[in-house]
């Protein structure tokens, strides 16, 4: 037996390699972070009618979430409370009632049973179809167009739980009128890896990357602008377990989108700048670029956010959104989604590097003897700092404390209520 205390000491920076394989610590995350945390569910855009609805996930939990025929949007567990059977199997489309294939229960798209085969002549009416609606998840909340869902009633509001990192959804969410929105549909493929070392990449991970992605910064396929101005970068920790990945402003657009790879988008932020002043503020110029992780599960950089669904110890769903200024002219948003697309699909070049590392170190780390032995997140231990000028505990240039921040997180719900004692 091994006490949950064990396996994460952020003073020393030293993470078990249980985390990532063993399937009692999974079962328990399901119940202690997934259940109890505000995860996305989906974006705005994606629900502009009323019958709207998306599939969605909170841990390995099936939610469908839907924009009712009154306008507004709810999300419920997409089960039939019959059986179980899913009550929509669609991902996507616009309905006023889902009917279950199994038995035939129908629930209207607010919820609320609405139909049952034989109710008068086996059920004799006397089944109250106000207790058996679909199973509402207990919070649902939006910012800035993000649906978040949390199925604990208890749980802090969605903007307490978000906490200063509204500071950095704002600067890639509300940089033109309109917002964003969603272009292109969902990406979704699965990887044989564990669903933190995806999250902990995205929360404080710049380290990597002139090893990892060496080959696209070589053939000129990624911008050198992190290898070049390294002293600009800093990664900003939160309570919550939120991390970002920055680099110091103002922002630099040929850096990011040379006017001969993507003259499209390097047109188009041109022309946006004073707009995105407007509305920014002093952060404007605070920032270059953006890359983070909100607690547990939602990552974003560039011009996607992902979710890395978990599907056990070693398996992840990745659900993967193009997000664009809703007032980008067509031409603009089309070069978005193909730089994404390049990038930041199942076959784009950076997401196959990181896959590779995530899916080997998930599968080193199954050995009896590697778990005896640590990762190490030491880099910056003790070097971490305020700055009056971006919100968060902040180190400069390549850091792990954002990814303290995380673990510590993680520590912190995982060892909350009965004992988390697991076997090795």
């Amino acid at each position: 037996m091994v006490d949950i205390q064990d396996l994460v000491d952020v003073k020393r920076g030293l993470v078990s390699r249980e985390l990532f394989v063993n399937e009692e610590l999974y079962e328990q995350e399901l119940e202690k972070i997934f259940a109890k945390s505000w995860c996305f569910l989906a974006h705005e855009s994606q629900l502009p009618n009323p019958g709207d609805f998306v599939a969605a996930y909170i841990g390995e939990d099936p939610v469908l979430v839907v924009r009712d025929s009154r306008g507004k949007i709810n999300a419920f567990l997409n089960t039939c409370r019959h059986r179980g059977m899913r009550v929509c199997r669609a991902d996507a489309g616009n309905a006023a009632a889902f009917t279950c294939t199994y038995h035939g229960w129908t629930y209207g798209n607010d919820g609320k049973l609405v139909g049952v085969p034989g109710y008068k002549e086996y059920y004799y009416e006397e089944l109250d179809m106000e207790q058996w609606g679909l199973v509402s998840v207990a919070q649902v909340d939006s910012y800035k167009g993000m649906i978040f869902g949390c199925f604990d009633p208890s749980a802090p509001a969605l903007p307490e739980y978000l906490g200063d990192m509204t500071w950095f959804l704002d600067y890639l969410m509300d940089r033109s009128e309109g917002g964003v929105e969603v272009v292109g549909g969902v990406f979704k493929w699965e990887m044989p890896c564990n669903w933190k070392f995806a999250a902990d990449n995205f929360v404080g991970d710049s380290y990597h990357f002139p090893i990892t992605h060496i080959s696209a910064l070589k053939t000129g396929f990624n911008s050198q602008s992190i290898i070049r101005n390294p002293t600009r970068s800093l990664q900003i920790s939160h309570p919550g377990g939120h991390g970002v990945i920055s680099q110091r402003g103002p922002l630099n657009i040929e850096n990011r989108f040379p006017a001969e790879g993507w003259p499209e988008i390097n047109a188009y932020y041109q022309q946006m700048l004073p707009e995105r002043a407007k509305r920014l503020g002093d952060k404007a110029d605070t920032l270059d670029w953006t890359v983070g992780t909100i607690f547990p599960n939602l990552s974003f950089e560039s011009f996607t956010f992902r979710v890395w669904h978990p599907r056990g110890p070693q398996k992840i769903e990745v659900w993967s959104w193009c997000f664009v200024d809703k007032a980008a002219p067509p031409e603009a948003k089309r070069a978005m989604h193909l730089f994404h697309q390049r990038r930041f699909s199942s076959s784009g070049t950076l997401e196959q590097d990181d896959g590779e590392n995530w899916n080997m170190t998930t599968s080193s780390s199954n050995g009896r003897v590697a778990r005896r032995h640590p990762f190490n997140y030491q880099l910056q231990l003790g070097y971490e700092r305020y700055d009056e000028n971006v919100p968060g505990v902040i180190a400069d240039g390549p850091s792990e404390h954002s990814a303290r921040g995380f673990y510590r997180r993680w520590l912190e719900l995982m060892s909350a209520g009965e004992s988390a004692d697991i076997r090795r």
